[in-house]
Order: C-alpha cells, then sequence, then structure tokens
C-alpha cells in the first residue's frame, strides 16, 4: 500500500447518478469494513458538475479515521465503504442526498452536488457492531 499514489478521478459522461454508486478499482485482502468497525483512508474527492477537486488526505498525508456507522462521516461513506478490504481501491459516487445536500460545508462544493471520491483503505480496526474488546 505504501507504493500507491493519489489517484486521479475521471468523471463519468452522462447524468450524475441518482443512487450510490461503488465500483472497486483495486480489490484488498485485508481485514472488511464493516458497522462498529474503525477505518483509516485516504481519498480524493471531485464534484460531478465540474471535475474540479475540493478536498483530499494525500497533500499532508493525513488518512481520515472513522467508525463505519457512527454517523462521523456522510452517509455516502458511511455505506459505501462497508464491504471494502483494507489494500483496497474503491470509487464512490454520492448523490446530494447522502452527501451534503443543501448545506455545503465548503464554498468549493455548490450546493446538491454529487461527489466523486476514490478511498483507499489502509487500515480496519475493532470488531462488529456490538463487540467489546476483551479485557487484558
Amino acid at each position: 500500500m505504501s507504493e500507491r499514489t493519489k489517484p486521479v478521478i475521471e468523471v463519468p459522461e452522462g447524468d450524475a447518478p441518482t443512487e450510490l454508486t461503488i465500483r472497486d478499482l483495486v480489490v484488498g485482502d485485508g481485514p472488511e469494513a464493516q458497522p462498529g468497525r474503525v477505518v483509516q483512508l485516504h481519498y480524493v474527492g471531485v464534484t460531478f458538475a465540474s471535475g474540479r477537486e475540493f478536498d483530499s488526505s494525500w497533500e499532508q498525508d493525513r488518512p481520515f479515521k472513522f467508525a463505519v456507522g457512527g454517523g462521523r462521516a456522510i452517509k455516502g461513506w458511511d455505506r459505501g465503504v462497508r464491504g471494502m478490504k483494507a489494500g483496497g481501491r474503491r470509487e464512490i459516487i454520492v448523490p446530494p442526498r447522502l452527501g451534503y445536500g443543501k448545506q455545503s460545508p465548503s464554498p468549493l462544493i455548490p450546493a446538491g452536488s454529487t461527489l466523486i471520491f476514490v478511498v483507499d483503505l489502509l487500515t480496519v480496526a475493532g470488531g462488529p457492531a456490538g463487540a467489546r474488546p476483551r479485557s487484558a
């Protein structure tokens, strides 16, 4: 995974999808992202309409970390990384209702935008939802 480089996102032709669209670019062979597990990933995001990058974890080498299903990421990510295995790279196209909707967090993301992300799943930690760590 360390030899991986920042992806370049190509916007598909045609209209933006209205449903979450997932496409594995590289299938990983590590642990699987499931609700209750904590994932760490690198990502690049562009808007479907312009193809312009609005965010990336690559420049500062600061992967994003969140608990799947915990509500700490947009719904499109929560759903889009499920089933992905560490070591994989996935394209996730997020319709506005699973992204930021009409509440844009940035001037780089117009309200109502469909977003395209390419994520590299670096690590998956923890057990399934409801599992408790064993005490030492």
